[in-house]
């Protein structure tokens, strides 16, 4: 074993691509992608406010949604102009105060508010649909406290009559809705899935020159495997730790028992492994191993349920979410990280598992492809 260590350490010494994805590219990918959510909040989103009514009401809402630090009202004179730009892209949402507002009010009529955003940003547009609903209510409610006070209601009875029965909503994680806790953790395992699929990918291709393929069975596909694993797995395991040491202790966001995930990355590097050694065996060529190796990856993050549930995804991709590894220690890591539920994360961390059965292919196909008797005679 100790000679197949070593010559895993010279093949990644002379091997530049495979020492920079074991070195500077993760960390680097990592810092990006962090970097491009360090913002946590989005701010100053554009919003387009047509005021059709100009009175002092209309005036007063347009100030109030802009007040919120997630909006910034750009005023336009109609609404043509507002649609127009939003199509451009140079407005996320836009609310259009009607004519008579002013009126319908202090009638106490039900003047009816247009408010659109672009559900092309799913993200953006519900954040946008909700600050917006928060503004124009708070607007609203200081006009009908006002309004109540002038027809006589006694100030201690106006909460009453505005709001029968009080509701209080409290996010039980991610109180601050913060992008980076909500994002950065779930974008960095697919990022780490895929650097630790390219980097054994790498280091099985090297055993497809025909020399190195029948020495591979003459020393054991078992051994030569095993010390590709022994070799990278620590590496690898470091890359996870500094994902989770980022997020959780450099950013400071709030988990729990962060010592069980460590053997949580080591189940889904076998698994992510155990897929790269049946891809080998199946395709047995560089390029055809690692282009289908990256399309069976590269969703990993859309599959993980974080922006979008998976039970409503079609049977499909609901079958090819549970070929990925990611989606479930994604599972474990969230059981475990916000809930803090140890016995849930290994419900779903164990689940990995199941990927032991890809052996069965894997050994059925090594034992297809081995060498003929005659050339392994010829080479020893």
């Amino acid at each position: 074993m100790r000679a197949l260590l070593r010559r895993e350490w010279l093949a990644l010494k002379h091997d530049n691509w495979q020492l920079a994805l074991v070195s500077y590219v993760p960390l680097l990918g990592f810092m990006l992608l962090w970097w491009l959510f360090s913002a946590a909040l989005p701010r100053g989103l554009p919003v387009a406010v047509v005021d059709q009514d100009h009175s002092s009401i209309s005036r007063m809402l347009g100030r109030t949604i802009n007040a919120s630090p997630v909006n910034q009202v750009i005023d336009y004179p109609n609404q043509t102009e507002a649609i127009a730009a939003m199509r451009r892209g140079e407005v996320y949402a836009l609310v259009t105060l009607p004519v008579n507002l002013r009126r319908d009010l202090l009638l106490g009529k039900q003047p009816q508010i247009d408010v659109r955003y672009n559900g092309q940003f799913l993200l953006v547009g519900k954040l946008l649909s909700a600050q917006i609903s928060l503004s124009l209510a708070d607007g609203l409610h200081q006009l009908a406290r006002v309004n109540l006070l002038s027809h006589g209601v006694p100030s201690k009875l106006v909460a009453a009559h505005m709001q029968p029965v009080t509701t209080q909503t409290t996010a039980l994680f991610n109180v601050n809705n913060n992008y980076v806790g909500f994002l950065v953790p779930p974008i960095l395992v697919a990022l780490w899935q895929l650097i630790a699929m390219l980097t054994f990918a790498n280091a099985m291709n090297r055993e497809l020159t025909p020399g190195h393929w029948q020495q591979a069975y003459q020393q054991g596909w078992f051994k030569l495997i095993g010390a590709k694993a022994l070799f990278y797995g620590p590496i690898l395991l470091v890359h996870g730790q500094f994902v989770l040491a980022l997020v959780y202790g450099y950013l400071g966001l709030p988990a729990e028992q962060l010592v069980w995930l460590l053997p949580l990355q080591l189940l889904t590097l076998l698994a992510v492994w155990l897929w790269v050694v049946l891809i080998f065996f199946l395709l047995r060529d560089s390029a055809r191993v690692i282009s289908f190796c990256t399309a069976l990856f590269a969703p990993a993050f859309a599959f993980m349920g974080i922006t979008f549930p998976t039970a409503n995804m079609p049977l499909l991709a609901q079958w090819w979410r549970e070929l990925m590894p990611s989606s479930h220690y994604i599972e474990a890591h969230v059981s475990l990280v916000s809930y803090g539920n140890v016995g849930l994360m290994w419900q779903h961390g164990l689940a990995m598992l199941g990927f032991l059965l890809l052996l069965l292919p894997t050994l059925a196909l090594a034992y297809w492809h081995r060498p003929k008797a005659d050339k392994v005679e010829a080479l020893s």
